[in-house]
């Protein structure tokens, strides 16, 4: 019974993270967008990962030498596919803000990470024939449900707030501009559920080698979110030439660069902490995993959205569009649920 629930728990903290790593960047001050993201890109694509995986794993440089290459390989291609999404992703906080950028990215990423790997495995079938499958599965709809929702209600912020209130709040707001980034970096972004998928050879060996099953996908994230960095850093750089920013990184003259650093640093810590719990619940949710790309994309869209309340980006609505977004968190919450019954029911 522990298993899929903690699970359940390992994904909602993972939620937590994601869903509130942005906020040390909106304190950066100074600072072209491309270079606190680069920053921040160094601790939690190098740096933590690396941390963390000697800390748990030991040997890392052992366990990826002794994994299959095909696994190397594909985990790093779809880290560095997955970059992209990253990369757009926190284009998309810039345009739409957190409620709003977070729904329409993440249901996209839920929907073509949940229900491609199965596809692509041949084993939806297979999950579809027995009842606790058929629970996880209509928990995994409950999910998109929930994500809908909360898309319609950033539909309508939209359509009720003046252009000058959107801005007060999130200064670099487009409609139009946002939504194609997010439906793009929400598409791209799930190539995480591939790469984690592709590196469990990797994981494999490590558990061989000792390493808990708990941390089992710590030295997989090293290969993973190296090619994350790789897109980034490429991209970063190129803005940092071509808006003549690179000097942001030791121009002190009215910047509190000390300051802009540690807060990046935080955010990308941050950031990594989402796939250090995402990467210890899946080991938790049993015959059914492919079930905890839903969840966390559902805990991640809870507590983004919470966090828009909290910094008012809702402010000047009506009261339905309020109830409309309590809902659609309530209904995200509840897909949760359902998707840990039918794992703990797969495991029994």
């Amino acid at each position: 019974m522990a298993g899929p629930f903690l699970g359940v728990i390992l994904h909602a903290l993972g939620g937590f993270a994601a869903g509130s790593f942005y906020i040390p960047y909106k304190k950066v001050r100074g600072w072209a967008w491309e270079s606190y993201w680069l920053v921040g890109g160094v601790a939690s694509w190098i740096i933590v990962p690396w941390v963390v995986a000697l800390l748990v794993a030991g040997d890392v440089v052992g366990i990826l030498r002794s994994a299959p290459t095909s696994s190397l390989v594909w985990s790093y291609v779809f880290g560095v596919l997955w970059g992209i999404g990253g990369l757009t992703f926190g284009l998309s906080m810039r345009y739409l803000g957190m409620s709003l950028g977070y729904a329409l990215a993440l249901g996209c990423c839920a929907a073509f990470g949940t229900i491609i790997p199965p596809i692509f495995n041949n084993e939806l079938g297979k999950i579809a024939s027995t009842i606790s499958g058929l629970v996880t599965l209509g928990g995994v709809g409950v999910c998109l449900l929930g994500i809908a929702v909360c898309g319609y209600a950033g539909i309508l912020k939209e359509r009720e707030l003046p252009t000058e209130a959107k801005q007060a709040t999130i200064k670099e707001f487009s409609f139009v501009k946002g939504v194609f980034v997010a439906v793009f970096a929400g598409v791209m972004s799930a190539c995480m559920a591939f790469a984690i998928a592709a590196g469990k050879p990797i994981a494999e060996i490590a558990i061989q080698r000792d390493v808990p099953e708990l941390w089992q996908n710590a030295p997989v994230f090293v290969v993973i979110l190296a090619g994350g960095f790789t897109t980034n850093f490429i991209w970063c750089a190129i803005l940092n030439i071509w808006n003549r920013t690179g000097s942001d990184y030791v121009n002190a003259k009215g910047t509190p660069i000390l300051a802009n650093y540690l807060l990046s640093a935080l955010a990308g810590t941050t950031w990594y902490l989402q796939f250090m719990f995402y990467g210890m619940g899946t080991t938790q949710m049993g015959a059914y995993d492919f079930s905890s790309w839903t969840i966390h994309m559902a805990f991640i869209i809870v507590f983004s959205n919470l966090w828009g309340l909290w910094f008012h980006e809702w402010k000047g609505t009506g009261r339905a569009t309020h109830r409309l977004i309590f809902a659609g968190i309530i209904i995200l919450i509840a897909s949760t649920v359902v998707v840990g019954l039918g794992n703990y029911l797969g495991v029994q």
